[in-house]
């Protein structure tokens, strides 16, 4: 019964192999959730079958679906229905799967915020209300806007803050500063805690963003991942901590401001389109960074 429905499914999609995903993800692009790298390292440290389905027009491959059984990989259900929870969080990641800018196909495969980019080339998209954040670009802000957050990161900055790479610290150091914080400003466990040290070590290479430091001891971080896909870049907002003692200064909104203008600066220096995303629109704290967009599931 269970090899009808993945017949049923799958019909028209052909299995392919790591490879001839890769290649079409560098053709049509993709996100940091579908990325070829991201995918298999999380699945094989998960444990969970990762496939890969094409469709195939001429001998060519023109779409592709990472797939873990009748979802996409990286699904929050199956990691859920695995109890896997605790190992893995990738927050509300933007999917895009990699098609070919003229073509439409029906993707059965279960999945959830999937982009804009993708609403013309897949058949099968359902709306779903809530929407997703993107950062505003720097120019959307208001004169005011930008005024303060300065002024918060100057006045953090006379009161001995400082700002560092995220990769000056050791995936342990990045775990236990983020666990902490997070801990600190919510009162409860941060999600996949268990993986955390793991999970930062297999992304380390996509992982950007500042760390806000006050007397050597981080006050505020963001977990963000970062790749290029052909046309533009990627950039996942996973989740953050703050030290609520540490309000006063802002270190939060100084880390939004400074990671956000970064990242735009870099991606326009590629000539390249940021789709830099903070995840379902659903915190008024969002509203200050991001403007809303359309997203759609199957």
């Amino acid at each position: 019964m269970l090899s009808l429905l993945r017949t049923w499914r799958e019909r028209g999609w052909t299995e392919i192999d790591r490879s001839a995903y890769e290649q079409a993800w560098q053709r049509f692009g993709g996100s940091v959730a579908t990325h070829p790298e991201v995918v298999e390292r999380l699945s094989r440290f998960v444990g969970i079958e990762l496939r890969y389905l094409g469709w195939i027009v001429d001998g060519a491959v023109v779409a592709a679906v990472p797939c873990w059984g009748r979802h996409v990989a990286l699904s929050k259900d199956v990691l859920k229905r695995e109890g896997k929870r605790g190992l893995l969080d990738m927050g509300n990641a933007e999917i895009i799967l990699p098609i070919a800018a003229d073509v439409e196909v029906p993707v059965r495969q279960r999945m959830a915020y999937v982009s804009e980019l993708n609403a013309r080339q897949i058949s099968t998209l359902r709306d779903l209300p809530q929407g997703l954040a993107l950062a505003r670009a720097p120019e959307d802000y208001s004169k005011k806007f930008r005024y303060n957050q300065r002024r918060e990161q100057r006045l953090l900055e006379e009161a001995g803050g400082t700002l560092i790479p995220m990769s000056d610290l050791s995936p342990q150091e990045q775990a236990a500063a983020y666990g902490d914080l997070f801990q600190r400003r919510w009162g409860f466990d941060v999600p996949g805690k268990a993986g955390l040290a793991e999970v930062f070590t297999l992304l380390r290479e996509f992982m950007t963003g500042s760390v806000v430091m006050l007397d050597s001891v981080p006050i505020a971080t963001q977990i963000l991942y970062r790749v290029d896909a052909p046309q533009w870049v990627s950039l996942e907002y996973i989740n953050g901590g703050v030290d609520p003692q540490s309000r006063e200064f802002s270190p939060g909104s100084v880390l939004s401001f400074v990671n956000t203008q970064q990242a735009w600066e870099e991606a326009r220096a590629l000539g390249k389109v940021l789709r830099y995303s903070f995840g379902r629109a659903d915190r008024e704290y969002k509203d200050r960074w991001c403007h809303k967009v359309p997203v759609y599931r199957v």
